[in-house]
């Protein structure tokens, strides 16, 4: 039986108080719509249809996923209507319904759903403690579902009932095709109900299965930043186990956020309150210390990141050791053994390993040799206001504490370049250089003084 899948993501989220449309609103570092796809697309359907309304072009413009079919709901009248619009598309035998803003559902529910549809119907549906909000579960005297109830539609009675529909369901398209035309805007909100389906089918004698699920967060539904924040929690904490399960140790699991992938060798450490981003790779043995940010990285075995760390499309090799208060941005790439101190940044350079710049320094377009030293607060000038330009250290050379290089230039292997240099030529290779003026006192110079008012 093959199976076309139709994501509902047309509504505007009043609620969000955002320009940005409901189901691009960020959960872990990707937009809500993002996660539902990924576990539609974990079930292989046949076609994925997304329907879309308000803030078209920007959902359509963060997905340009070949494998994405785009139904356009130009007026927004209820979920029945937004399935309608799909309903021309279909190709396979049977339509599972998800929502753009009901993203932690797991791949396995979803196939247990679509088990259980067989050539009919199937709810997926949950118990809750406080069913507000929810449309309540209707069974018959012998237990079998008959029906679904909006709350703003049901009775006192009804509201009672804490059997709610998730909204997730799976429908044979034969009866999508028979019963669709026939919905009616007969209740309190005037839309076309997709619930009303069930109603339909229990009166010609279909079946109607109701699958429920036993973790209610899966379901959770976003509506307002509130909602969405929780559901973060829910992400973050699945993350958290599921890397605990692999071996990594968290100082608290609660305190980590997961913006992407994060991968993870044997052994592997990480401390309170980091943040990854993108994809980042972290090889075994590796610590990131406390509050480290990290974004599209890769860190080799044995590699030590201090706290306070930002890392930013750097490659570090084995056994280095970074900061605290270290800032590597894109394009830096560190050798074996390296040692970045604190409040270092690294920009599109290579360092060499058994290198070390461990204080107070900017080194950027540049390739650093190995066993280089270089001293506290020296900067690559690199920038001369239109073009950048490059510096090459030579294996290793001696850079003194309060150097200046002005890029582009070269130092030698082995070269001494003495403190407060302002290096403007290039240093021959295993000599001093020094740069500094000759020192002047200035006997009768005066600070300047405030102009009176």
């Amino acid at each position: 039986m093959t199976m076309d899948v139709i994501v509902l993501a047309a509504g505007k989220g009043t609620r969000m108080n955002s320009a940005l449309p409901k189901v691009l609103q960020p959960l872990a570092g990707r937009p809500l719509l993002a996660h539902v796809l990924e576990t539609a697309r974990a079930l292989q359907p046949a076609a994925l249809h997304v329907v879309v309304g308000h803030g078209m072009e920007a959902v359509r413009t963060a997905f340009d996923d070949p494998d994405l079919h785009w139904v356009e709901q130009a007026e927004q009248r209820g979920t029945g209507h937004a399935v309608a619009q799909a309903l021309p598309h279909l190709a396979g035998d049977l339509a599972l319904i998800l929502y753009g803003d009901v993203p932690l559902v797991r791949p396995q529910t979803l196939a247990g759903l679509q088990a259980a549809a067989g050539d009919g119907l199937s709810l997926l549906v949950a118990e809750r403690a406080d069913p507000g909000g929810y449309g309540r579960i209707l069974r018959n005297a012998a237990g079998q579902v008959c029906g679904i109830v909006e709350e703003r539609d049901a009775t006192q009675a009804q509201r009672a009932i804490r059997e709610v529909n998730t909204g997730l369901m799976a429908v044979s398209a034969t009866l999508l095709r028979r019963y669709l035309p026939r919905l009616q805007p007969h209740n309190a909100q005037g839309e076309y109900y997709l619930t009303d389906l069930v109603a339909l089918a229990v009166a010609d004698g279909v079946a109607v299965h109701a699958v429920r699920t036993e973790e209610h967060e899966e379901v959770l539904g976003v509506n307002d930043r509130l909602q969405l924040a929780q559901v973060e929690r829910v992400l973050q904490r699945r993350q958290a186990e599921a890397l605990l399960r692999a071996g990594v140790t968290l100082a608290d699991p609660a305190r980590l956020d997961v913006r992407g992938t994060l991968v993870c060798g044997r052994d592997v450490f990480i401390d309170v309150g980091c943040v990854f981003e993108g994809r980042v790779h972290l090889g075994d043995g590796v610590r990131i210390g406390a509050h480290g940010v990290l974004r599209d990285c890769e860190l080799a075995a044995g590699v030590d990141v201090l706290p306070f760390c930002h890392l930013d499309g750097a490659r570090v090799g084995p056994g280095a050791r970074i900061g605290p208060y270290a800032r590597l941005r894109p394009g830096a790439d560190l050798g074996p053994r390296t040692h970045i101190g604190n409040f270092v940044e690294i920009k599109q350079a290579t360092v060499g390993e058994d290198s070390k710049i461990n204080h107070l320094s900017y080194v950027g377009d540049a390739q650093v040799g190995r066993g280089v030293n270089v001293g506290a607060g020296t900067i690559t000038c690199n920038y001369d206001g239109v073009n950048k330009h490059r510096t090459v250290i030579g294996d290793g050379a001696f850079i003194g504490s309060g150097t200046e290089l002005v890029a582009p230039v070269t130092v030698g292997e082995g070269a001494t370049l003495g403190a407060g240099t302002t290096l403007r030529k290039d240093a021959p290779a295993g000599q001093l250089t020094l740069g500094a003026q000759r020192q002047v006192t200035l006997p009768h110079w005066q600070r300047p003084q405030p102009k009176p008012e």
